[in-house]
């Protein structure tokens, strides 16, 4: 048991270095070989930023362990609410940009929404996964439509860019195929330790998934997030969480549904997918009637997501 856990966090800790490097050596070989900056955003950076999320998906789906993949997916979204952002709230209050409640909150309500319908019915198949994947080709679209006609918008972008190192070409490709390789391997050593610990513990893969994955997969969001909002970037901060939730939604979600079709009980709908559905109204009401999320407020969502695991710690228990 110490042993699978030992390895696990370091699979988690690889995991997130592996994926800001393969972020890195993308973003660098790219905007060398002449790709816009905005392009480089809304793709590289934005996909990449949920990469460790999507390997470990798709990992848990060849390991027949698709539960693992939809508790990172719901867990990773519950804990980028109450605990991102609610630490980084409590750090410093967060006002909500014009353009953040005009486009990424209504694309994440959708998102959520076709997320909503696709388990509806207890089951993950490769036609709600193609519906996902429909629903984030289109959200691409539109932040591409939006990007163009917006200019405004570049300043953001290039605040993310502005972390990436500059480096020559050469160097960007060996980053991108070494951060990549290592990416997929500690993914695959993280789902199957994942699902070992669930094993020894005896309770389903998908408690794993929902608590020890999903929090060390938002870690870089917690970090990033509070660094930004400290330095009066709370457009990155919040933006950096709905995009982020936008596609473990859309993206991570289609990879089980694909791989992996499943039926699920009723409990990860009404507790798991309620709970990140519950969190994710309080931060639309936040946004579009309080403009801010205060420090209150922040502890408000803290302490949700913290009640919501208590819960989770007394059922795996009974």
């Amino acid at each position: 048991m110490l042993q699978s856990s030992a390895i696990l966090v370091v699979g988690l800790i690889l995991l997130v270095w592996s994926a800001e490097r393969f972020v890195s050596g993308a973003a660098v070989t790219a905007a060398n070989l002449g790709v816009s900056k905005i392009v480089i955003g809304l793709t590289i950076v934005s996909i990449g930023t949920s990469a460790p999320e999507i390997l470990v998906a798709i990992s848990a789906s060849l390991e027949a362990a698709p539960k693992l993949a939809i508790g990172n997916a719901i867990g990773s979204n519950i804990a980028n609410i109450g605990l991102v952002l609610g630490v980084t709230a409590i750090a410093a209050p967060l006002p909500f940009s014009h353009e953040i409640v005009k486009n990424e909150l209504r694309w994440l309500i959708g998102a959520t929404l076709l997320g909503l319908f696709c388990l509806a019915n207890l089951f993950l198949g490769s036609l709600d996964g193609l519906l996902l994947l429909a629903g984030l080709g289109l959200i691409l679209y539109l932040m591409f439509t939006k990007q163009r006609l917006g200019p405004q918008l570049h300043g953001v972008v290039n605040n993310e860019l502005d972390q990436i190192p500059a480096m020559p070409t050469h160097k960007g490709v060996l980053w991108l195929i070494f951060g990549l390789l290592l990416l997929l391997l500690s993914a695959e050593v993280v789902a199957q330790e994942a699902i070992k610990i669930a094993q020894l513990l005896e309770i389903d893969e998908l408690i794993i998934g929902l608590t020890i994955v999903a929090i060390g997969t938002s870690l870089p969001e917690l970090a990033a997030s509070v660094s930004a909002a400290v330095k009066g970037h709370s457009d990155i901060a919040i933006g950096n969480i709905v995009g982020s939730n936008i596609l473990n939604v859309l993206a991570v979600l289609s990879v089980p549904a694909l791989m992996h079709p499943i039926g699920i009980d009723s409990v990860v709908f009404w507790r798991d997918y309620g709970v990140m559905t519950s969190l994710t109204l309080v931060l639309v009401v936040f946004a579009f009637y309080r403009e801010s999320i205060s420090r209150p407020e922040g502890a408000l969502m803290l302490t949700i997501w913290l009640g919501y695991n208590v819960i989770l710690y007394m059922q795996a228990s009974v």
